[in-house]
């Protein structure tokens, strides 16, 4: 009897049913482990609202634990303080990867870590997703936004891949693209450590058929994926498969040198990273039996 009362009271308190109200409560807990500084209107330095934050996640946290599904290996390896996390990109209509790895550092890490994005420029100024970026903590993908995050011994994701990984067609799945080097630069001159992350699963939650490039420019993007239900269903097109999604984490990297150094120089450094990467990503992909187990 004790215990129908309790579920009953937890019911009626929170007005959502049990299991989202257990998840809610865990989020509640993990959240508040997290310290930032706020003003007197509820921002962090960085734009960021942890109440805004909050109700995202809930959203975000049912997508990771019973959609997804999402298994992680080898967390415990991010080192505290200042990092960057660089993964493999894709998704096609949505982020899905970013969200996911933002969601393990903060269900999974010990301590909870909240993660800072580096938004791609066009992502603000589309409708909806200028609020979303910037309330939830990520920013603007500058160098000088990066600095400031890793000065701050913040967790930032990177995704050195950028639209080009993002939107591709399904044929060139788990195939890196070319990284960009900005984030080396970062790394070396802040001194950051670099966690490499393998994401498998992100490929298969949008499948593309194809990108219409001349579509996204008049919305403002590079890119215009189409995909088996984008945009033939509209919004519902954003849902994704119920692919099972496996993350690794691989030991972190650290580089010295001089961060102006030529092209050469640095991208040998980024080669590291995008060879360790792609192992990371194989041996997920060895793990699995189909797209959703």
């Amino acid at each position: 009897m004790a215990g129908d009362a309790t579920g009953e009271g937890r019911l009626q308190g929170s007005r959502l049913p049990i299991p989202l109200a257990d998840l809610r409560a865990e989020l509640d807990e993990r959240l508040s482990r997290i310290t930032t500084r706020l003003n007197d209107y509820g921002f962090d330095p960085f734009g960021a609202k942890p109440e805004y934050a909050r109700r995202v996640a809930l959203l975000a946290a049912l997508l990771y634990r019973y959609w997804f599904r999402v298994e992680t290996d080898g967390i415990a390896r991010v080192p505290e303080g200042r990092v960057l996390l660089i993964g493999n990109h894709a998704g096609n209509t949505f982020a899905y990867d970013a969200a996911m790895l933002a969601m393990a550092m903060l269900m999974e890490a010990e301590p909870p870590r909240l993660v800072r994005g580096m938004a791609e420029y066009y992502l603000p100024k589309l409708p909806f997703f200028g609020t979303l970026v910037h309330r939830t903590g990520s920013v603007v993908g500058t160098p000088e936004n990066c600095i400031q995050l890793l000065e701050h011994d913040e967790a930032v994701m990177v995704f050195p891949e950028g639209a080009e990984g993002f939107v591709k067609p399904f044929h060139k799945r788990y195939q890196l693209q070319r990284f960009g080097p900005g984030f080396m630069r970062l790394a070396i001159g802040t001194d950051t450590p670099v966690v490499p992350v393998g994401i498998v699963g992100a490929e298969e939650q949008s499948p593309a058929v194809a990108d219409v490039k001349w579509l996204g420019r008049l919305v403002g993007s590079p890119a215009f994926p189409i995909t088996p239900t984008f945009p033939w269903l509209g919004l519902a097109g954003f849902l994704p498969l119920p692919v099972k999604f496996r993350m690794r984490f691989g030991e972190p990297l650290r580089f010295e040198g001089d961060a102006n150094e030529d092209d050469a120089a640095i991208e040998k450094r980024v080669k590291v990273v995008k060879k360790a990467i792609g192992k990371l990503v194989a041996e997920a992909r060895a793990e699995r039996q189909g797209w959703f187990v």
